[in-house]
């Protein structure tokens, strides 16, 4: 039987989201139907993701091609321009059941982007499960109140809006009644969860709550956090909860001052080595990643070396690079542009470390035995998300936690076997 196909491009928040579309479609009987999730956090994800539809109408020229996510939200004309495109849906509506059910009105709007600023409320959508995922995702948040002078993505995703603490604990409740080992919440700026709801909730309430609440959950991991933005109880769980997984990924940016205010951030260079070495303290096992724009507006040399002295700085595991992308309509957009060719250089400066680190931390791990979430093909994810390729057959299955005996480590990843 046919089924609805979706195409995820992006972040973990569009793995999430793309699990309740797959539902909602399926119910609404679009077997046919192909939904692209797209991604527009520079203009090379908006470009690749037009590059997408174009070939998914090539390779099945019968199907029904529904764009949605952020490049849909920002630029619904770029998509509805495309031949190849049968329907553009923002991201308010393609949370909706009934959106996709009116998808099979003849006469539906072909087009259904509406104003995402006006969103208030984040619905917790409950989910039993994710297709092809060891790893069940979970929206805490939607949204993002701060005005970073490069990004769109406010405009993509609207103002900051949160989950209740109830709704998420009987869902994380559900996905571990479902086998899940390890749940993973997500949103557009999680450390800002709660500020619209009562009670003074925060990340590390929510975090604490779950914990307490469902202790039947073996791992319990973060997407992307703005440190600048960590409350007491994060930190008192990174210190005291073993199931917390002891991997933060870092919404850093960069490493000069004047390019993190130029970028609008609200931290300091010495604001993110303080809170690693804060981190480090409270949980020494803890890895770190992090985001980095290289080339961003006016940077000089001196200010890249800032950047690029952060990662050992910060002790630095996993590095995103992004060459800075002018977006439209940005303050950044509008600032003095260095030439794409030293941004080149410089992100692929940036990336050949980022491959330094990384090996020079897997090779740290050889020896160790360590805890190893199975994934399919053989291969897993320890506590600091570091991949494991296991040595020989194993008699375990996706989602088991095995005690693995660390051998040897390549460039990228953890060769080990399961511990008798």
């Amino acid at each position: 039987m046919s089924e609805p196909q979706v195409i995820t491009l992006g972040c973990r928040l569009n793995t999430y989201e793309s699990e309740v579309m797959r539902r909602h479609a399926r119910e609404a009987g679009l077997d046919d139907a192909i939904i692209v999730n797209t991604c527009a956090v520079t203009g090379e994800a908006v470009r690749q993701a037009a590059q997408m539809v174009r070939r998914l109408r090539r390779e099945r020229p019968d199907a029904r091609i529904i764009v949605t996510g952020c490049a849909a939200q920002i630029e619904p004309e770029r998509f509805a321009d495309m031949p190849e495109v049968d329907h553009v849906i923002g991201n308010a509506e393609k949370m909706k059941a009934e959106t996709f059910a009116g998808l099979s009105i003849a006469d539906v709007e072909r087009v259904q982007v509406n104003d995402i600023m006006s969103v208030r409320e984040t619905a917790s959508h409950m989910l039993d499960g994710f297709e092809s995922h060891t790893r069940a995702y979970l929206q805490i948040q939607n949204g993002c109140d701060h005005r970073c002078t490069f990004c769109v993505i406010p405009y993509g995703r609207g103002p900051s809006r949160s989950v209740a603490a109830g709704e998420i604990v009987t869902q994380v409740r559900t996905l571990v009644e479902k086998g899940y080992a390890e749940a993973v919440l997500t949103g557009v700026d999680i450390t800002s969860y709660g500020r619209d709801l009562p009670g003074g909730a925060t990340l590390g309430k929510l975090v604490r709550q779950v914990l307490k609440h469902v202790p039947e959950l073996k791992r319990l991991r973060l997407s992307s956090i703005d440190q600048v933005e960590a409350d007491e109880d994060l930190m008192i769980a990174l210190r005291d909860e073993e199931r917390l997984m002891p991997h933060l990924h870092l919404s850093l940016q960069a490493g000069d001052d004047l390019t993190l205010k130029r970028m609008k951030r609200r931290h300091l260079r010495s604001d993110a080595i303080a809170f690693c070495e804060t981190a480090r303290a409270l949980r020494p096992d803890v890895v770190f990643g992090a985001d980095l724009i290289a080339g961003f507006p006016t940077e000089t040399d001196d200010m890249f070396e800032s950047s690029y002295r952060i990662v050992d700085e910060c002790g630095l595991t996993y590095l995103h690079v992004f060459p800075f992308s002018a977006r439209r309509g940005t303050p950044a957009a509008r600032m003095p542009q260095v030439g794409g060719t030293i941004i080149k250089e410089r992100a692929a400066r940036l990336r050949e470390k980022g491959t330094t680190v990384l090996a020079s931390y897997l090779e740290s791990q050889c020896g160790r035995a360590v805890d190893v979430l199975v994934e399919n093909g053989g291969k897993g994810r320890t506590p600091q998300f570091a991949e494991v390729v296991f040595q020989g057959m194993i008699s375990h299955v996706r989602g088991d936690v095995v005690r693995t005996h660390i051998t040897s480590a390549d460039s990228q990843r953890l060769v080990g076997e399961a511990c008798a």
